[in-house]
């Protein structure tokens, strides 16, 4: 098969390397089947085509792309012009793509600059998210339940729905948990690679990124240690199902 492309955006090596081992597992995809930048370590190939590949999965990270250029670090915003490089010839094209977290940033902020930090920013922790009426009905949803819990923790979020987009997944906190544009181009608010451990080790790493008090670390992990996710992980083992393609 053709790999996938997965990008990646945290810049602290502990947590990138969880998150791709995370979508690895999660997915069903071995090593030789992904080919993994690391954009805060790595440029894009010049000669990258979509063509060889069966998808693209990007990962989450620690920018906004909300925030103005004169607070991003120059890693965060060569990382951000990279993947919103990609994204013209992605939604032109309806290539099969599924952002994670900072992947339903990248996609609003493409689409109309709906994203920001006005509303429904999400504590770490846990959101009790429930399928739209299209959400059922999508095969990237297919074997989820009606109501699950996904892992989640964000400073900013899509405020309104893209023209082009439709609603699938939705929580009281926020309303806009996944999305998709088109028939093949997907992003969701939540993680659908993280696991309590996983999220265990993302608490620690960032308890001074200004997503929680520090002090309420420890309250978090057991909180994690608690919580029973394994629905969402769905979303990524059907993205490549559907999507896998010969090489």
């Amino acid at each position: 098969m053709k790999p996938f492309l997965i990008l990646q955006l945290r810049p602290e090596t502990e947590a990138s390397d969880d998150e791709f081992a995370a979508i690895l597992r999660k997915s069903g995809l071995g090593v030789d089947q992904a080919h993994r930048i690391r954009l805060d370590q790595e440029q894009l190939p010049g000669d990258l085509t979509l063509d060889d590949y069966s998808g693209v999965i990007v990962g989450g990270g620690p920018g906004c792309v909300s925030d103005p250029a004169d607070k991003k670090s120059p890693v965060e915003a060569r990382i951000e012009t990279a993947v919103l490089g990609l994204m013209p010839e992605i939604t032109a094209r309806d290539f099969p793509f599924l952002g994670c977290c900072y992947g339903i940033g990248i996609l609003g902020h493409h689409l109309g600059r709906v994203v920001s930090k006005e509303n429904y920013s999400e504590e770490v922790g846990t959101a009790d998210c429930s399928l739209t009426e299209e959400g059922r009905a999508d095969p990237l949803l297919a074997g989820l339940p009606e109501n699950f819990q996904a892992f989640v923790g964000h400073k900013e979020a899509m405020q309104h729905l893209p023209e082009g987009c439709t609603h699938l997944v939705t929580s009281p906190t926020c309303p806009y948990q996944m999305v998709r544009f088109g028939a093949n181009v997907y992003a969701t608010q939540f993680h659908p690679e993280a696991d309590s451990d996983g999220f265990e080790t993302r608490i620690n790493i960032y308890k001074h990124r200004g997503y929680f008090a520090p002090e309420d670390a420890g309250k978090l992990v057991e909180m994690c240690r608690a919580a029973d996710v394994h629905a969402p992980e769905k979303v990524l083992r059907n993205f490549v199902s559907r999507y896998a393609r010969p090489a």
